[in-house]
């Protein structure tokens, strides 16, 4: 039996150990969400309910079929924010912990299988890191409960405080955007401070572990490495283009911020910039928003956050390469430049296919969406397929309403968007050996 284990896991690809970890993990909370204790009618919900939320909460999504105030007992809240965590730190984030528990030396496939959750270049300190992953994490998430408990203490008592605090410091950090008030955070609109600490959660949880390593390893913003500069310069940019943009396409819709003052409409609209980073909270009403502005959102949680980090989407350093790949193209440049530094060509396929595969699963959910669930507008199934593929968790109120099919459908393209697009390439797919020859060139005519 021993063997025959080895030989399984040795035939199994980094990759492939990532995709099925996370799937077992969903199935393990959809067993513990179907169980009559964790509803609060006192019966199951129903197994496609339950998995579909067990998806959500495992890839950090937020997208519920459910009310998860109403709907779920303290049991079953903690079943769901305990997913969350573990979705947002990752299987071998757990599988390193319980090494470090029991003194056991961590090999080097699964060294491996760490470098590619963490997406970082190297294994070289890939363990030292993830026990700073780790670190930052519970400090960051015990911070931000502590700042919220600030405010929710004195609204809802102390016991409720707290549990309030800490299940929304974890979800936003986590990028997830579940909720335990009943209607996410339109009840905090006007509430400055709210915003703000849960918007800066959801950023510091979207930048990337390597990101803060290299932050707090350095003393000036010169030595940055390029992938922290880029991602940092992406992540200010994406903020101010989506806060500008959201304000001004919905200044005057009177669903949203039209009956609002200017500060009151800036905080809301920067918040609404910062959610579709995949974090999924909201604070006004998403299903009044207009067509122009979902459009824009949805271009926001396509992209979503960086790598390493607990956010979805293509990520922030995959768009800057495209857009950087274009302008070289344009300038008639023979390299791929990016601050004062060339990008080497394997990156910029690597950033062209995490493009296209992501194009074509959110268009391919959208569309099987169009046959499963006809009665809803495609863009509001676009919308819905993009916060899925980017583990956002935002929707124009149409995920409670989808068909059994639909929801299976979004439950797929949650879990892919969580594993990542080329990782599920790369665990599933007939990989070719190196040939050690090229053939000969070709010409193709293209624009």
């Amino acid at each position: 039996m021993e063997i025959r284990k080895k030989l399984f896991k040795d035939k199994m690809n980094p990759p492939q150990v990532l995709a099925l970890g996370f799937l077992s993990l969903i199935l393990i909370g959809s067993v513990l969400l179907n169980l009559p204790i964790a509803s609060t009618s006192g019966s199951p919900i129903g197994y496609v309910n339950s998995l579909f939320t067990s998806a959500s909460a495992v890839c950090v999504t937020g997208l519920t079929v459910l009310n998860t105030a109403k709907d779920f007992t303290p049991f079953g809240q903690v079943v769901i924010i305990t997913l969350i965590q573990f979705g947002g730190l990752g299987i071998m984030t757990l599988a390193t912990v319980g090494y470090i528990i029991m003194g056991k030396k961590i090999s080097f496939k699964e060294r491996l299988m760490i470098k590619e959750q963490l997406n970082t270049e190297s294994i070289q300190g890939i363990v030292k890191l993830m026990k700073k992953v780790i670190g930052y994490t519970l400090f960051l998430e015990l911070m931000g409960s502590l700042l919220l408990a600030l405010r929710f203490v004195p609204m809802f008592g102390l016991q409720k405080g707290l549990a309030f605090s800490i299940f929304h410091s974890i979800s936003a950090y986590c990028n997830a955007g579940f909720d335990i008030f009943g209607d996410s955070l339109i009840i905090f609109q006007n509430d400055y401070y709210v915003l703000l600490i849960l918007s800066l959660l959801i950023i510091l949880g979207g930048l990337g572990f390597t990101v803060y390593a290299d932050l707090l390893a350095k003393d000036k913003l010169r030595k940055l490495t390029l992938h922290s500069k880029v991602v940092l310069i992406m992540t200010g940019s994406l903020l101010a283009i989506g806060t500008l943009s959201f304000l001004l396409f919905e200044r005057t819709n009177p669903g949203t911020l039209g009956t609002m003052n200017f500060p009151r409409k800036l905080a809301n609209s920067f918040f609404q910039s910062v959610s579709p980073r995949t974090a999924g909270f909201y604070s006004i009403d998403i299903s009044s928003i207009r067509d122009t502005t979902i459009f824009s959102m949805i271009m926001l949680m396509f992209i979503g956050g960086s790598p390493g980090s607990t956010a979805g989407g293509v990520k922030t350093t995959t768009f800057a390469c495209l857009v950087l790949t274009t302008i070289s193209v344009v300038k008639g440049e023979e390299d791929v430049n990016c601050l004062k530094r060339r990008l080497p060509f394997e990156t910029i396929k690597r950033a062209v296919s995490i493009f296209l595969i992501g194009l074509a699963i959110v268009f391919s959910t959208a569309i099987i969406l169009t046959i499963t669930d006809s009665s809803f507008k495609f863009i509001n199934l676009l919308f819905e397929s993009t916060s899925a593929f980017g583990t956002v968790g935002l929707t124009t109120g149409i995920t409670d309403k989808l068909s059994t099919l639909g929801r299976l459908v979004i439950t797929l393209t949650m879990y892919i968007g969580r594993v990542g697009p080329l990782t599920m390439a790369y665990a599933f797919a007939k990989r070719n050996r190196k040939r050690d020859f090229r053939n000969a060139p070709g010409n193709l005519m293209v624009g």
